[in-house]
């Protein structure tokens, strides 16, 4: 499944996007800069295929690339969004974000604790295997792993034999 975010501001944007082959767009700052914008969109594909993007400093939201925080605390932003619709959010903790120094699981753990019903999928520090598989003991529908594969911490063969595992 492929999903494309970043930089998606417009209705083209978004349409250019799943014109492009990808099944979901995400969307972050639209999303906190101007909610109408993106409840509108919400309500055009659904909430299989728009995606929320979280980034977070603390509990607290950052937009713009990290540039802009926020005052938004991040579990009431949240309820507030699968309230309207939201289905699935990805929500970044910018201070674990390519360290390698293992996830925010207690932060997952409070979103999933307030939000049994909402697809989380993890990003920022993932840096083993042992991660992934405690943030799906938390209850995380997936995660983003990036830095930990290209640097050679998990290597791909030993994610395949991970995921075989699981089928």
């Amino acid at each position: 499944m492929i999903d494309f975010g970043g930089g998606i501001k417009t209705a083209e944007d978004v349409q250019s996007v799943f014109d492009a082959g990808a099944q979901m767009a995400g969307i972050g700052s639209v999303a906190v800069k101007d909610a109408e914008k993106f409840f509108a969109w919400l309500e055009q594909y659904g909430g299989e295929r728009i995606l929320l993007g979280a980034d977070v400093r603390g509990d607290k939201l950052a937009i713009n690339g990290w540039q802009t925080a926020t005052e938004i605390e991040i579990l009431p932003f949240l309820t507030n969004y699968f309230a309207r619709g939201v289905r699935q959010v990805f929500v970044t903790d910018i201070s674990k974000d390519g360290l390698l120094q293992g996830s925010s699981n207690e932060l997952y753990a409070r979103i999933l604790t307030g939000l049994p019903d909402i697809k989380l999928i993890a990003s920022g520090g993932v840096s083993r295997l042992e991660d992934i598989r405690k943030l799906e003991k938390i209850g995380c529908a997936g995660a983003i792993i990036g830095k930990a594969i290209y640097e050679g911490k998990i290597r791909l063969s030993e994610f395949d034999e991970f995921i075989k595992g699981k089928n």
